[in-house]
């Protein structure tokens, strides 16, 4: 068989993504590869398919337990036998998954970074024929990563104690230049392919939003009731709360961070993969190699410390292609808490006093990169692209700022207000305190502190609390206040404060309208949103159909059929096998398993 039969007997495709082939066939004629894909853009297609065509195995070094086990068994449901060694399995189950690679069972193997010095796994590279080293998450092995992993360093040594070196290929979804160079370089890759796809990923929607944010995300999720989606929250405490809350709206949610138990964590990551609980709610621990693709929206509680990260967790929305939204609730406060993580994180010992300086430094810039992003009223898509070296149009007309309208406000008696509140305060008060003064709340708390004595009490009654927090956030963002690094973020005046009262100086903001009608458009029924009123009704059907079949063969639904699939069938609404072969996603091993089922179903 040839790259193309391949792909479409096993995967179901009737022809590469771009980028896809530029890289397969550098690897079949014997060349290293470097990979930086987007998530959702088919990074894995691009070593499995020259893996099932080399002579020998291919190994994949992959970071994550939950990462393997996903695509080890989509692969086998493809029909590709393939394994993984990991953690997760005794001694015994290791053994006797090196012995079936030994008699040529298996063409792709999974090894966590930390089993590649393990006697065992020697043994077996001296043992068999070893075509591939496959580095995932490649971004890992480089220490100015947003994720260094000091186990990833193993592969290096892998590779030079091999009898006969093989192709070394690597992938990434997030890599900036100085990363990409520090991956050819400790990886010693020769003469290899290097490929940027680019960094866009036109179906996803991007968004910030300031305010309240519980009031904020509880809205969307009851809106977004019948759809999948990931919260991402910056501590253990953020985690509970926002999923207790959740919980007590009646909404499916579940929860992962390191303070839960192994068993639990497993448990509930599998009642989302499973759609039993369809909202996580999880710290940045979780996520990585999860291969869910009906995922519709990712929120982000806090805002992360570097754009990596951030869209490395948003990318894990729409996977599946379709629409898919990314939304950030930001904060000033949360700019506080995340200097104030960085100032406590330990620096490696390894490092010398100049390299831990420079990571330090590195680590300030990249926050302050990614707190611009969430004060830019320019195109957010533009920004993110820009941040990754990548040329993009000034605006994309699909996220927040492109549907918003902004105005230029003269907001100056308003950040007088707040600089004249603060000052008449005896001790230091959060920004939502200040806006509630400011705004006349009647709430208990502002009483007992006597805070409704204040002059400036009710001053700003005529604007909304959200509205002061947001102009909050510009001064702090100006230089004109200052907050103290930990989660109260208490607000105080700095020397330019006094410049707004004595200098009568002029402030404007840009500041949101409502948003544009095509905003609107973006939404609908998730993923299935351009299919009519009967061929939704089919999708429901199909989608019911597959759950079933997910329950029975104890895999999650995604790994029978995506959403993306489902769809491409109440369009094609196949009658024959042929006609179900030519559906998107659908190889030969699929159809032999599920095939006839959904053709019953569709022709209804």
């Amino acid at each position: 068989m040839d790259k193309y039969e391949i792909l479409k007997k096993y995967f179901g495709y009737d022809g590469f993504r771009p980028g896809q082939e530029e890289l397969i066939d550098a690897i079949l004629s014997g060349r290293d590869a470097l990979g930086i894909m987007p998530t959702g853009a088919g990074k894995s297609v691009c070593y499995q398919v020259p893996a099932l065509l080399l002579p020998g195995i291919t190994i994949v070094i992959s970071p994550l337990i939950s990462l393997m086990k996903d695509q080890v068994r989509a692969l086998n449901e493809a029909g590709v036998h393939a394994a993984y060694i990991n953690s997760s399995l005794t001694e015994t189950q290791i053994r006797r998954a090196m012995e079936l690679a030994c008699e040529g069972r298996y063409k792709i193997i999974y090894v966590a970074p930390e089993r590649l010095q393990t006697p065992l796994f020697l043994h077996l590279t001296e043992r068999v024929q070893i075509s591939m080293v496959t580095v995932d998450e490649a971004h890992c092995i480089s220490q100015w990563g947003q994720d260094f992993r000091p186990s990833y360093l193993n592969i290096v040594e892998l590779v030079s104690r091999l009898p006969a070196r093989p192709v070394v290929s690597a992938f990434t979804a997030t890599a900036t230049e100085e990363v990409r160079q520090d991956i050819l370089c400790v990886l010693g890759l020769r003469e290899p392919k290097v490929l940027v796809t680019g960094f866009d990923r036109e179906n996803l929607y991007f968004e910030v939003r300031t305010g309240g944010k519980d009031a904020e995300l509880l809205r969307y999720v009851k809106e977004h009731r019948e759809e999948s989606g990931i919260i991402y929250c910056a501590t253990r405490k953020n985690v509970e709360a926002v999923c207790t809350a959740l919980q007590m709206e009646d909404v499916p949610a579940t929860r992962y961070h390191a303070g839960l138990s192994a068993e639990e964590r497993r448990r509930n990551q599998d009642q989302f993969l499973f759609d039993e609980k369809p909202v996580m709610v999880a710290t940045n621990a979780f996520g990585m190699g999860i291969d869910k693709s009906n995922v519709r929206y990712v929120i982000h509680y806090n805002m992360p410390q570097s754009m990596e990260n951030y869209y490395q967790e948003a990318g894990r929305a729409g996977r599946d292609g379709a629409r898919a939204e990314c939304i950030l609730l930001y904060s000033a406060q949360d700019v506080r808490i995340n200097q104030f993580l960085l100032d406590e994180k330990e620096i490696r010992e390894e490092l010398t006093r100049e390299e831990a300086q420079a990571l330090r430094e590195r680590d300030a810039q990249r926050l302050k990169r990614m707190t611009f992003y969430g004060t830019t009223k320019d195109c957010l898509r533009a920004y993110i692209l820009n941040y990754f070296g990548e040329r993009a149009p000034r605006r994309c007309e699909n996220c927040s700022n492109c549907l918003h309208e902004f105005v230029e406000e003269d907001v100056t008696e308003l950040c007088r207000d707040v600089v004249r509140c603060i000052r008449s305060m005896r001790r230091g008060y959060g920004a939502g305190t200040v806006a509630s003064v400011l705004h006349g709340s009647g709430n208990a708390k502002l009483k007992s502190c006597g805070l409704d004595r204040l002059d400036c009490f009710g001053s700003q009654s005529g604007t909304a609390e959200f509205r002061i927090r947001e102009v909050i956030g510009e001064l702090l963002a100006e230089g004109y206040l200052a907050a103290t690094p930990d989660k109260y973020a208490l607000l105080s005046l700095t020397g330019s404060s006094g410049e707004l009262l004595e200098r009568q100086t002029i402030m404007k903001f840009s500041m949101p309208k409502e948003k544009k009608a095509a905003a609107s458009g973006r939404r609908g029924k998730g993923a299935a949103s351009e299919l009519d009123s009967a061929a939704w009704q089919l999708f429901e059907r199909l989608k019911a159909l597959r759950l079933r079949i997910a329950g029975e063969q104890k895999v999650p639904p995604y790994i029978v059929f995506t959403d993306k699939t489902l769809i491409d069938m109440c369009v094609r609404r196949p009658a024959s096998r042929s006609e179900m072969l030519a559906v998107s996603g659908v190889g030969e091993a699929k159809f032999e398993r599920y095939g006839e089922r959904f053709l019953e179903e569709i022709g209804r």
